[in-house]
């Protein structure tokens, strides 16, 4: 596995993205949605670490599940609650009982940010920098790799789209504001990989994405 060249598996009834790259030290996971753990072990793959982008349920229904069968430490914002994972919302508004089994948060990343300076973290020996993007999910986090040109949006920043914001806690101007500030700001080429969708450049998504216009 080559570290530009992510791996995709997408899983669950929202079709959601979870991300596989190398690094010096081992394998990262990007979220990690429904059927992850599976398709991890039919690669006879083992984590190093699982990176969270946000809270909500699509993206984090094997996190506890990867932790337990790889120990590998998970980083995201914070802890999270039914609410935060809009399990809640999802009975309320659809009737769908989902129960997403508690995961431990090893690293939380909103400490990173109580600093001015840019944060960044190193995760089995890849460099991320982290950018804060709430608006679609009040914990939202942006992983850039700067020295291959990849990003990870999560449900911030999708092909020809963004996240909604309609759910709780969401703020549409906040998040396009975000998206406008610290992604589209970043080189035309960058890859962006987000969590629904195919992958797509900072550049298309700059030039003709309808939302940010």
């Amino acid at each position: 596995m080559t570290p530009d060249t992510p791996r995709l598996h997408t899983g669950g009834f929202f079709f959601t993205n979870g991300w596989l790259m190398g690094a010096p030290d081992g394998v990262v996971a990007v979220d990690a949605p429904e059927g992850m753990a599976d398709w991890l072990a039919g690669l006879g793959v083992k984590l190093k670490a699982l990176l969270l982008t946000h809270w909500h349920l699509d993206h984090t229904a094997d996190a506890a599940r990867l932790a337990r069968e790889h120990g590998c430490p998970i980083y995201a914002w914070g802890p999270s609650t039914p609410e935060d994972r809009l399990e809640t919302h999802l009975k309320q508004w659809a009737g769908i009982t989902y129960t997403v089994e508690p995961y431990p948060v090893d690293v939380a990343l909103a400490g990173y940010f109580e600093d001015e300076k840019q944060p960044g973290l190193t995760v089995a020996g890849r460099a991320f920098r982290l950018e804060h993007v709430p608006g679609h999910s009040p914990d939202s986090v942006v992983f850039i790799d700067e020295a291959a040109g990849l990003v990870f949006s999560g449900d911030t920043l999708m092909q020809g789209g963004i996240g909604r914001s309609d759910f709780p806690g969401g703020d549409g101007e906040l998040l396009v504001q975000g998206i406008r500030g610290k992604i589209l700001t970043l080189p035309a080429d960058w890859r962006v990989f987000s969590g629904h969708g195919r992958t797509t450049t900072v550049g298309a998504e700059l030039r003709g994405n309808s939302f940010l216009m």
